[in-house]
């Protein structure tokens, strides 16, 4: 990797005008340029940079349930044109990720993510990242075929009238700490907590099969295990739709879920509860009461997936919607007294932008609202785009959803980025690494010990506990702790302590993930992909 670089951009109004020139791709680099009352139509730049052999590549995907791992020069970032038409619009396979605004590569050496990337050889790295995602999201792909890196900002058809800021970035070479504590200095990013926070959550056992009941089984397991201010949280299924938080499911809680809170209060825990605060479930109360609550485009309300049966966007320039969630949220957190939310689908306020806001600001002003509808109290983000939740949350998640087994299907795996997969949850957190204590406490989903309703092999599962221990910020479980056998109680402990007192954690991915650390003054060393 040569220290000397040239960035040459070009920034295309819709009049015609062009407005291009170059300069020194290294440290923090701003490019502004003078505009007047121009609507913009490409903002681009490229960075010569040869492809070494051995060289590593990281793109980061555009939520944190996109698969992003480390990439060889022949690596290609897979879209959606494998699958039928059909079944993307069906089941809007396309709306969880950025398919429907970027035009995926499908060649073998091209590889593409948003916000920042890097190039890695050996233990030296490359870093390119976005300084202030406000003007639209940066964009880049890299052509190991050509030894090009293509930037672009996502602002296209937006306004802009004075000197525009067509790139702000961080460009270093170094270690991974020199690059990546540069430049989180260099934006001003400081996590909200340094706390690790263990405990359980009840999706991945019980799913949204929930009740009075359920929970006061787990608590009895729990309070076996965890220890005083360890986060219970409650997952979906309280509720009776998406979208509809105000009152639980009566069923299901019919003392209320402030009974609940006051539950796991009593057994010593911090109350979790999960929710997702900017979409709504096909058939919802709030749907059918409030359709002009919906974000539209071209007329139609926007489906974000298929979850739930069908799932659509709030629309966050709706007063009435900003003071619903921040109803819910006061109801959640200072009604109901839960000490902690984790909000879900966040990607869903914001899949486009407008001709004065792109749609990185507006993730941004989603997290806004969200911050400070909470009044102090902590989130755990999920289901978002990375950039806007630096400094925006307590604990993020950093990968996609855990699953029961390995790697799911053959038939799973032919679909998009941010599908179920253990495996592709354990990359993630391996190649998010850098984000916990820099952005937030990164959040590597759960791990299983348990034979039940779990198909993971005991090295699997071994795998799994062992980098969300030691590379994560929060780490839970979903097994029924009540039903452990001494030997799993045992090894819970065991796992909590990998937590909190390994030392000396390093990452060695130059032939697989091999990940290495020091506990009570013995190495140990194990082998994950």
């Amino acid at each position: 990797m040569a220290n000397e670089r040239t960035l040459s951009y070009c920034v295309e109004t819709t009049s015609g005008a062009k407005i291009a020139g170059s300069v020194g791709a290294d440290g923090v680099v701003h490019v502004r340029v003078p505009l007047k009352n121009a609507t913009l139509k490409k903002v681009t730049a490229e960075v010569a940079l040869p492809a070494a052999d051995g060289m590593r590549i990281f793109m980061n995907g555009y939520q944190n349930w996109t698969y992003s791992p480390e990439y060889d020069r022949t690596g290609r970032t897979r879209g959606l044109k494998h699958l039928p038409f059909f079944l993307r619009g069906a089941f809007s396979i396309n709306r969880y990720g950025d398919y429907h605004f970027v035009k995926y590569p499908y060649k073998k050496g091209i590889t593409h993510g948003e916000s920042w990337c890097y190039f890695r050889e050996g233990t030296k790295f490359l870093l390119f990242g976005s300084l202030d995602e406000i003007p639209g999201y940066t964009l880049f792909t890299y052509n190991a075929n050509k030894g090009v890196l293509s930037l672009s900002r996502d602002c296209a058809g937006m306004k802009a009238d004075g000197d525009f800021a067509a790139f702000d970035l961080y460009i270093a070479e170094g270690t991974e700490k020199e690059v990546f504590d540069g430049w989180f200095r260099e934006m001003d990013v400081h996590p909200l907590t340094d706390r690790k926070l263990f405990g359980y959550s009840s999706w991945y056992n019980r799913y949204q099969d929930i009740n009075d009941r359920t929970i006061a089984d787990d608590l009895v397991g729990a309070k076996t295990l965890l220890r005083q201010n360890d986060l219970f949280q409650i997952d979906d299924g309280w509720e009776t739709a998406v979208g509809d938080w105000l009152v639980p499911d009566e069923k299901k809680f019919p003392n209320g879920l402030g009974h609940a809170a006051d539950a796991i209060h009593e057994a010593g825990f911090r109350a979790g509860l999960w929710l997702a605060p900017f979409v709504c479930q096909k058939g919802s109360k709030l749907m059918e009461e409030h359709p002009d609550w919906l974000l539209l485009h071209n007329g139609k309300p926007w489906s974000d997936g298929a979850n739930w049966g069908g799932f659509y966007s709030l629309d966050i320039d709706n007063p009435a919607v900003v003071a619903y969630v921040e109803q819910v949220l006061d109801r959640v957190l200072h009604e109901w007294g839960f000490d902690f939310v984790k909000l879900d689908f966040l990607y869903g306020a914001a899949p486009f932008g407008t001709e004065t806001e792109s749609r990185a600001a507006r993730m941004c002003r989603a997290m806004n609202i969200l911050r400070k509808a909470c009044r102090g109290k902590q989130i755990l983000g999920c289901g978002v785009p990375l950039w806007p939740a630096f400094g925006a949350v307590e604990y993020c998640r950093v990968g996609c959803d855990v699953g029961l087994d390995w790697n799911d299907t053959k038939l799973m795996q032919k679909i998009h980025r941010e599908r179920v997969s253990t495996k592709q949850s354990i990359e993630d957190t391996v190649f998010r690494r850098q984000l916990t204590g820099r952005a937030f406490m990164g959040d590597p989903d759960v791990f299983f010990l348990r034979e039940a309703n779990c198909r993971l092999t005991p090295e699997e599962k071994e795998k799994l506990w062992t980098v969300n221990a030691l590379l994560g910020g929060m780490l839970l479980t979903s097994d029924a702790l009540n039903t452990y056998t001494d030997a799993q109680k045992a090894q819970f402990r065991k796992v909590r302590d990998l937590m909190e007192r390994a030392e000396d954690v390093s990452v060695d991915a130059d032939d697989g993930v091999v990940l290495r650390w020091t506990l009570d003054g013995t190495p140990h060393t194990l082998r994950i992909l």
